[in-house]
């Protein structure tokens, strides 16, 4: 894997055609359980309760992948704040956002606990929720973000069997997702990030739910392009085979799962789309396809959330 992703298809696209899917690569993301990672990280207790975290080895890599130190990532919907003190120990800067008092206070003394293990990098935890990125509040931060990392959250309280609970399935935790894309857009620095980690997710029904094609298709109409398909191991790798990582409560749930009559497999991995400025990835296509591209300052960026952005060039 590069350490700069571009994108690879060429331009332009013919009118009406789609482009692929993005390329795939493959994350050892899981050769320590999770109580370790969160150990390892000083992560503070009762941070586990967020089932849907980040955990802190795959927000590490995707940090060391798609930053510089010094870079601001940014959490829209931090939850306990794996991403926030992640981002703290790798030297960049980092912000959260959540709207759960819960979580506030988790991110809040995780963020605490970095610095005083030694972080000396700014993080931060805001009580608000993901739409404030297109505030006034927000006005800092247009294109300074070198990253953008968050979960795809299933709901506040993440039940682990989304089975027994329909309406908290992965319909209704994709319905709020676009708007999130949306705002955060506009903060991306020039050749800046984001990156969506999302569990497999059941239906009802117990079959996988497709989270790779409406997210690609919202991140699409927020003005980002994928460039990268990833896999982020859960489990870890001992030699040609995986060591599973599950939970009780998982095993639990796929055990009642083959009692019923509809056994499923225990998951283990997360799957991570990155995305980045849909400028940016044409510029980068075209550049290997020796097209050339105009780049002057004079070009008017289309409007965003209502206002308008003048020129491509963003903070670097």
């Amino acid at each position: 894997m590069t350490d700069r992703p571009t994108s690879p298809w060429s331009l332009p696209l013919p009118p009406g055609e789609e482009p692929s899917m993005p390329p795939l690569s493959v994350w050892p993301t899981g050769q320590r359980d999770p109580s370790t990672q969160l150990r390892d990280s000083g992560c503070v207790p009762g941070t586990d309760a967020d089932t849907d975290r980040i955990p802190p080895a795959v927000a590490a890599f995707a940090i060391a992948t798609y930053t510089r130190p010094g870079d601001l990532v940014l959490d829209p919907d931090c939850g306990a704040g794996t991403v926030l003190v992640e981002a703290l120990r790798a030297g960049r800067h980092a912000l959260g956002l959540t709207a759960r008092t819960r979580w506030w206070t988790l991110a809040r003394a995780n963020v605490t606990a970095a610095k005083a293990s030694g972080s000396w990098r700014d993080g931060s935890v805001l009580d608000a929720r993901p739409k404030v990125l297109a505030t006034a509040r927000a006005a800092g931060l247009i294109g300074r973000v070198g990253l953008v990392l968050t979960a795809l959250r299933t709901s506040p309280d993440a039940p682990t069997d989304l089975g027994s609970s329909p309406d908290r399935g992965p319909d209704s935790a994709l319905a709020g997702f676009a708007a999130t894309l949306l705002y955060c857009e506009p903060l991306l620095r020039s050749g800046g990030h984001l990156a969506v980690v999302a569990r497999p997710l059941r239906h009802p029904d117990g079959s996988l739910a497709d989270l790779t094609t409406p997210l690609i298709a919202a991140a699409t109409a927020a003005g980002l392009a994928p460039v990268e398909r990833c896999i982020a191991l859960t489990a870890g790798l001992r030699g040609s085979r995986l060591v599973s990582r599950t939970s009780l409560t998982e095993r639990r749930a796929a055990a009642r799962a083959r009692t019923a009559g509809t056994p499923t497999t225990l998951t283990a991995h997360h799957e991570v789309l990155v995305f980045q400025l849909a400028h940016d990835a044409e510029l980068a296509a075209a550049a290997a396809a020796g097209i050339p591209w105009p780049t002057e300052d004079d070009v008017i960026r289309p409007a965003v959330n209502g206002v308008t952005y003048p020129g491509w060039r963003r903070a670097a």
